[in-house]
């Protein structure tokens, strides 16, 4: 490291110069991006996703885009007296969406009095699009006047509804992801002028710009060979905001504290990359690490996030290691005005609260140990699915008044989603005879025939939306099966529920434990331990469960989610939602023990003492680590700000889970166990040692626990600054 930090030193104008090529590149790439994203979910491979797939190919629609427009009579009429002029208004309206190919399935093409409600007047169709190939709402923005306009016309009232939009709280206007990422950043600066107190707050700005930038550039030249999900836009600007001004922060703070200490200018740097740069390279490794989960995964969308997730602390880390010590060692004095702020000594409350948990190591470990428990006990009550229950969708606004004149009139809310069964055109009406029949449907009829196959349109009672719900698809399937020859398609919501449930979550417990396993084998590398790296990959995992708990406190059970967002309990977790929220917190929350616990080994190297590790750990890294966490917590605040649900949810379990981490475990748990472990946590025996090309750390002999005041550090040879 030091042979590397002496080197861009010595090119920091060529370092500098590819830096700005790369903005520059970023930012013409930028703009290009959006229009190169998917919107595509689909498991490949998956009973449900051929079937739907087979559905795209033969129909040119999808089940993720159906709607449900509902139009009713005036008093005095009944459907069935205007049955021509109902079918007439959907027509119309379907023919007024250019360029799109609709499947409308309805009262006039099926005869099923299902399609009209319980008094007569209001009926209903089920339309279905192809996957808008674009983000943004287009068919429903052309629909809904189209239909408004051919209702009106013969004088009817009319609705359009759907789960997407009651998701979306009849909200379709995407939101401003630049204004999102400036929000954070106003609030990242707020932290940063309050740790440096000087201009050099604008530099871990600086490089985070230049980080998010030059991910966004290489993201569009991922989009050329393979499909990139929407949501990675999101995930480079807010999440690579705050990891770039993380690393940051702590490689400038180690080197105005070697500053202080006395050292020229270079050799600060120097100094500041052999210690807080290594801290950097392993904790930016790890979260790259954890991030394979994702990439094993085997759903495309995911594992588009996975590698858009890895890119975000690489190039933050290669930005943080290359183009800051460049401008550190040129510019860095100068902007280091007026420093109000001095690093010459550790923080006197952080180390004062580091030997208060050292004195009473029992009871801080007890105290945090409960707390962890009562967040974790919620996690039982997981329940996996779309992510929103009804109450939790829009309780108001015309999507809502659409659906409930179906309801009031008798039709369940399983008209949001629909199950599809492809079948033989021969077989047709025996399998929606058999689909009649079972528990939990209300309507099942042949909906289009082309060729020799047909689509055979069911649906449910209750809205499929959890795992509970779905498991009528399974009684679909058994029913229809033997009925028909071959093996039938099913598709739906329900049906993806289940594909989800096998592609990823029945193999993610050996996809962690991969994950878990070589993280420990970085870190025992890094600390050249064998317990801490254990006690750091344990204590992340109960994290995890922590932050599912609350967030199955907050947003399932609904405690405070109404209050706070005007979101009712949404009845379950997003089927996505839990395996990225591990991969990104399992690494960015591992970045806190890398820089706590690479300086307590810096430190016990230095004094042999694990009490004055602790102090002297702690000490140094509290308010980092503290800062680094409100910088992630505003960019996932930014994140929480979005329509969508779903976002919600993931900006503030990554919100949540950075301040459980940083408060509870990193600031109480973590220094009370290294104080309770002694001499054991700095245990590298030879032949390991040996393995891995690091120094062996034989266990220390037993030395008194007293604790003893931190010494000023020793101020060095004056640098050599030829």
């Amino acid at each position: 490291m030091e042979r590397f930090a002496r080197l861009v030193m010595h090119h920091r104008r060529i370092v500098s110069a590819f830096w700005l090529l790369l903005f520059l590149g970023g930012l013409l790439s930028a703009s290009q991006l959006n229009g190169r994203l998917s919107l595509d979910f689909s498991l490949p491979g998956q009973p449900g996703d051929n079937a739907e797939q087979e559905l795209i190919d033969t129909y040119g629609v999808s089940t993720f885009d159906s709607y449900i427009a509902v139009v009713t009579v005036p008093e005095g009429q009944t459907v069935r007296q205007s049955r021509t002029a109902v079918s007439d208004v959907l027509k119309t309206a379907v023919a007024d969406v250019p360029n799109v190919q609709l499947r409308v399935v309805d009262f006039a093409s099926t005869g099923d009095p299902g399609f009209v409600t319980d008094d007569g007047r209001t009926t209903y169709a089920l339309i279905q699009a192809p996957i808008p190939t674009v983000f943004g709402p287009y068919v429903e923005a052309q629909l809904d006047p189209a239909l408004d306009r051919a209702a009106t016309a013969q004088g009817f009232e009319s609705g359009l509804t759907s789960y997407g939009l009651l998701s979306a709280g009849g909200d379709q206007e995407s939101s401003s992801l630049l204004l999102e990422t400036l929000l954070a950043a106003a609030g990242a600066l707020l932290v940063l002028l309050f740790v440096y107190a000087s201009f050099l707050a604008l530099l871990p700005l600086l490089i985070a710009a230049v980080s998010i930038l030059t991910t966004f550039m290489l993201v569009l030249g991922l989009t050329t060979f393979s499909d990139v999900s929407i949501i990675v836009q999101f995930l480079i600007a807010l999440i690579g905001l705050g990891v770039a001004i993380d690393y940051s922060l702590l490689l400038v703070s180690r080197w105005r504290e070697e500053r202080a200490h006395g050292r020229g200018n270079e050799e600060a740097v120097v100094v500041a990359m052999q210690t807080a740069g290594r801290a950097v390279f392993a904790s930016g490794v790890t979260v790259a690490i954890s991030l394979l989960a994702l990439l094993i995964v085997p759903v495309p969308a995911l594992r588009s996030m996975g590698v858009a997730g890895m890119l975000i602390p690489l190039v933050s880390v290669s930005a943080v290691l290359t183009l800051l010590p460049a401008l550190l060692s040129s510019v860095g004095p100068r902007i280091d005005y007026p420093r109000i702020r001095k690093e010459g000594t550790a923080s006197r409350s952080w180390s004062a609260w580091a030997r208060l948990i050292v004195r009473h190591r029992f009871v801080a470990t007890a105290a945090a140990v409960v707390m962890l428990a009562l967040l974790v006990i919620p996690v039982s009550k997981i329940a996996i699915g779309p992510g929103s229950s009804l109450e939790s969708l829009a309780q108001s606004g015309p999507r809502y008044d659409a659906l409930r004149t179906l309801t009031d009139g008798g039709v369940g809310t399983g008209v949001l989603t629909p199950v599809e069964v492809l079948v033989p055109a021969a077989d047709a009406e025996a399998a929606a005879e058999a689909a009649r029949g079972v528990d939990g449907v209300q309507l099942a009829v042949v909906g289009t025939t082309r060729g020799d196959q047909a689509v055979v349109d069911v649906l449910p009672t209750d809205a499929t939306v959890d795992s509970d719900a779905a498991a009528v698809v399974d009684d679909i399937r058994a029913a229809v099966e033997p009925v028909v020859s071959g093996d039938p398609g099913v598709t739906g919501l329900g049906p993806t529920i289940e594909d989800y449930f096998s592609a990823v979550y029945d193999n993610f417990p050996y996809v962690l434990a991969l994950i878990a396993l070589i993280t420990y084998i970085l870190l025992v590398r890094t600390f050249r331990s064998v317990l801490l790296p254990l006690k750091a990959v344990l204590l992340n995992l109960i994290s995890l469960a922590a932050v599912f708990g609350a967030i199955v406190f907050f947003w399932q059970l609904g405690h405070g989610s109404e209050a706070i967002f005007d979101v009712a309990a949404t009845g379950a977790i997003n089927f996505w939602l839990p395996v990225v929220i591990f991969a990104f917190l399992f690494g960015l929350s591992m970045d806190y023990e890398v820089f706590i616990l690479a300086r307590m080994r810096e430190e016990y190297d230095r004094t042999g003492d694990t009490s004055m590790a602790v102090i002297t750990g702690i000490g140094r890294t509290g308010r980092l680590v503290t800062s680094a966490a409100l910088i992630l917590f505003f960019a996932f605040s930014a994140l929480a700000t979005s329509p969508g649900t779903d976002v919600k949810v993931l900006g503030t379990a990554l919100g949540v889970g950075i301040l459980i981490d940083a408060t509870i475990v990193r600031a109480l748990l973590v220094p009370a166990l290294v104080s309770l472990f002694g001499r054991w946590n700095w245990w590298l025996p030879t032949w390991l040692a040996r393995i891995l090309f690091v120094e062996p750390s034989p266990v220390a002999p037993t030395r008194s626990p007293g604790i003893v005041p931190e010494p000023e550090p020793e101020t060095p040879e004056p640098a050599d600054t030829r």
